[in-house]
């Protein structure tokens, strides 16, 4: 089979790196580094047992915001306005500064297993967290900063400290929530309940920080994905669809991309209401290496600007050949050409801002920012 016919088109679109960054920490003792992008700004945060640390390599600062419990106890998120760290673990959403101070927390309902406890420390289960204990393998929420860093939006387990019965024999309710808190004092401004049983969940932010996106994961029971809004004092919340995974959201807002939860295909929606507008299978816009199985998207991609994404095969190809990246048109979801890049890359393409995307070394030693050249 030619090399052609392997990768899907003739045409392909060169990209151009603009970054290789060092990770901040040693991958052997964390998490795999990601961009935060603002305006004009690019970071790099990575997450270990111990700290958050937040990379601007444009200055080469590096903070370190100390981590109140392991990394495999919950997720972190970043305010770059802010200079605040949020840690979402199984007991309490706490946000963090540089110095290590507590600004505010959140407590609210254990994500181990069948726990019914309101714990007030993770000291009070620290020891119950190997693969024998109750919180050995915990579900999990998540939490995000709007794009102003003045919102945190934070999907949690309920009830809330403040909801617990006054009588301790009671049992409060724990039906999973989705809050808006004020960043700089954890004051909860909405919350609805999600009606979910999930495993875990990410964020999708949008432009404007009164939006946000939710993608929760409830293992072999589905993936709703929903959409919130904060207005007036209210939290106004609907469900884009019961199998469904958000991938990014357009420039100007207007667009979310996402996939389904088998990767078959790529959906363009209406952030206004969540029509699909347009769709693109995998199988048959891209084939398969030879001796490939099926050809299935990547759970992470970036709209480069309104009308263009970069896309991902790389957990498909993975075995037969080198991971590819593919450049597709909004306006009729379909392959232009595919990345070339200047050297090996792995894994997915993910967002950077600023039309470019990120991709991570596969030795998780360095981030690498793309652009696409440009044409002609």
């Amino acid at each position: 089979m030619s090399t052609d016919a392997i990768h899907g088109a003739a045409a392909q679109r060169p990209a151009r790196l603009l970054a290789a960054v060092p990770a901040p920490l040693d991958p052997a003792s964390a998490d795999e580094p990601f961009v935060l992008s603002a305006p004009g700004r690019r970071l790099i945060v990575q997450r270990s047992d111990t700290e958050l640390a937040v990379l601007d390599p444009a200055s080469g600062d590096l903070v370190r915001y100390p981590a109140p419990w392991p990394r495999d106890l919950g997720t972190a998120t970043f305010s770059p306005t802010a200079g605040l760290a949020v840690f979402a673990g199984l007991h309490a959403l706490r946000a963090v500064d540089a110095s290590g101070a507590v600004r505010w927390e959140v407590r609210h309902g254990c994500w181990g297993g069948e726990c019914p406890e309101l714990h007030r420390e993770f000291a009070e289960y620290a020891e119950d967290t190997d693969e024998d204990g109750e919180h050995g393998y915990p579900d999990g929420g998540s939490a995000a900063f709007s794009a102003d860093g003045k919102l945190v939006w934070a999907h949690v387990r309920g009830p809330l400290a403040d909801d617990a019965p006054a009588n301790e024999d009671e049992e409060g309710e724990s039906d999973e929530l989705w809050l808006v808190l004020d960043a700089a004092d954890g004051r909860v401004l909405g919350r609805v309940p999600t009606d979910t049983m999930a495993s875990g969940s990410f964020h999708t932010a949008h432009p404007d920080p009164a939006l946000m996106g939710l993608s929760i994961g409830e293992g072999e029971e589905g993936s709703p994905a929903l959409w919130g809004r904060l207005e007036g004092g209210v939290l106004s919340v609907r469900k884009i669809d019961d199998e469904t995974v958000l991938l990014d959201v357009s420039p100007s807002g207007r667009h979310l991309l996402a996939t389904d939860v088998q990767q078959d295909a790529l959906y363009l929606h209406a952030a206004e209401d969540g029509t699909i507008l347009r769709d693109l299978d995998a199988d048959g816009a891209v084939p398969p290496y030879p001796q490939g199985g099926r050809v299935y998207w990547d759970f992470e991609a970036a709209f480069t600007d309104e009308s263009t994404v970069v896309a991902g095969t790389s957990g498909s190809d993975a075995g037969y050949g080198p991971g590819r990246h593919w450049l597709i048109g909004t306006d009729d979801m379909a392959v232009r050409a595919r990345i070339s890049y200047p050297q090996d890359v792995a894994g997915p393409a993910r967002a950077a801002g600023d039309g470019a995307w990120y991709t991570v070394s596969e030795d998780r030693t360095a981030v690498l920012v793309w652009e696409l050249t440009q044409e002609g």
